[in-house]
């Protein structure tokens, strides 16, 4: 089943914590000149217009980018702004961009871009927006297999992000073994990996078997806008980092007070960063 499309959710709060957190993870490669590959398993369309019928229909990025636009915000969301204003170079928000793009915003020419999806309306556009580009390998296959079959790569530094739709009952599992099988090829890559905080049961499990994977330097980013609800969609959203750069937790735990009080959309919103299984 691939139904699921960015376009609607694209620039929500979500996005926020997953692409400030992605954007202080390459900002972190990029401190060493040696060259690093950043491996997107999941791509969707790379740039996502919030003016288009998708967006407009939820207006999610009104209380995630929307709220941060134009705003004196926290040095650590410079990164991440900066691509952003990127896309928008008279000053107005109009064009968000995905994973992907952010990625290829910020890394130099001799880093190199690996990105798979499947979806047959996103892949020709994710195609379009990174024609001839020379660091960019697009393939129309299936992520965790890509994974499996890229690892380790030959700059043996970067990151892979994973950000499926979590569409599928199966979705969780899939996802915690292609992280494991990853991991098993390339250790001392960096893994990050976003979840939506819906059913707190579906959290729970990635943490218990992660914990059961041997794996190790596992940091969880949390940041829910309101209380853990059931019934009210996704109420935040959080990220799982394998290798985490060494100032990613204390730069989040500065960083969250601020961004979740900017963020709130109930009662109950509140964020964590702990230690799923320490270094």
């Amino acid at each position: 089943m691939l139904s699921y499309r960015h376009s609607f959710h694209a620039g929500n709060h979500a996005d926020v914590l997953k692409h400030t957190v992605q954007a202080l993870i390459i900002d972190a490669l990029k401190g060493k000149d040696k060259p690093f590959v950043y491996h997107d398993s999941h791509s969707g369309a790379g740039r996502y217009d919030l003016q288009s019928e998708h967006a407009e229909k939820t207006g999610e990025f009104v209380d995630g980018i929307g709220r941060l636009w134009g705003q004196d915000c926290p040095q650590t969301l410079h990164p991440y702004l900066k691509a952003v204003k990127e896309l928008n170079p008279n000053g107005d928000l109009r064009y968000y961009p995905g994973s992907p793009k952010l990625a290829g915003l910020m890394l130099r020419a001799h880093d190199r871009l690996m990105m798979t999806e499947l979806h047959p309306t996103d892949f020709p556009r994710l195609k379009q927006e990174f024609g001839g580009d020379r660091r960019a390998q697009i393939l129309k296959a299936d992520g965790y297999q890509q994974i499996k079959a890229s690892m380790p790569p030959k700059e043996r530094r970067g990151m892979v992000l994973i950000d499926p739709p979590y569409e599928l009952k199966t979705e969780y599992d899939d996802l915690v073994k292609g992280v494991v099988e990853g991991h098993k090829r390339w250790a001392t890559g960096t893994f990050a990996i976003w979840y939506p905080v819906v059913y707190r049961e579906n959290v729970d499990f990635i943490e218990r078997r992660l914990k059961a994977s041997g794996i190790r330097s596992i940091l969880k980013i949390e940041m829910n806008v309101m209380g853990d609800a059931n019934t009210h969609g996704m109420t935040g959203s959080g990220m799982i980092v394998i290798n985490p750069p060494w100032k990613l937790e204390q730069q989040m735990n500065d960083l969250l007070p601020w961004l979740t009080e900017k963020l709130t959309q109930g009662i109950g919103a509140r964020f964590s960063v702990d230690w799923i299984v320490p270094e």
